[in-house]
């Protein structure tokens, strides 16, 4: 199976949300990307890692790839800092897309407690312009002081990793994908 996996933003170019401490999302995304990438490809996955500046040249080698899933992976913002948790996008409910979203939201809120903001539906261009089912998942919210002391933590990255790969590869065990 080939599956795409997405870091949101771009080291250098768009940083992305950046946290109270400084912390930028394009850091913690390209290495849950990574992370996330190795865990497939050690079940023998066909992974491509993409992290580009342009959506359309994330979606392009997405296609060109022809992967049969993609995950995005960001870190959420407010200007709320109270706001935290996770939760999973997929572009409509009804289908693959939602049933990814479902697996990887609930493999995240059983793997690090965070708090469950569900899976919902966004019509964001990485999610509209791929040819197979995708979701965006945010991870935790980086303006939040508890969630980002996640995101900074090495080992947690880890476990966001592991746990959207279980998502995923629950979602084939099921039989979906």
């Amino acid at each position: 199976m080939k599956i795409t996996i997405n870091g949101g933003h771009y080291p250098g170019l768009d940083s992305g949300a950046v946290g109270i401490t400084g912390l930028q999302e394009a850091t913690v995304t390209k290495d849950i990307m990574k992370r996330v990438a190795q865990y497939l490809r050690a079940v023998w996955y066909d992974v491509l890692e993409v992290q580009e500046n342009e959506l359309y040249e994330i979606t392009d080698a997405s296609n060109a790839f022809g992967a049969e899933l993609f995950v995005s992976i960001h870190c959420n913002s407010s200007t709320s800092t109270s706001a935290r948790g996770t939760e999973t996008y997929c572009y409509q409910f009804g289908g693959i897309g939602e049933k990814l979203a479902q697996c990887i939201q609930a493999q995240i809120i059983n793997s690090l407690s965070t708090v469950d903001r569900g899976v919902k539906t966004a019509n964001f261009a990485v999610l509209r312009d791929t040819d197979c089912p995708a979701v965006l998942v945010e991870t935790a919210f980086i303006s939040n002081k508890e969630d980002e002391s996640l995101l900074s933590d090495s080992t947690k990255r880890d476990e966001f990793a592991k746990a959207i790969a279980r998502g995923i590869t629950d979602l084939v065990v099921i039989g979906i994908a």
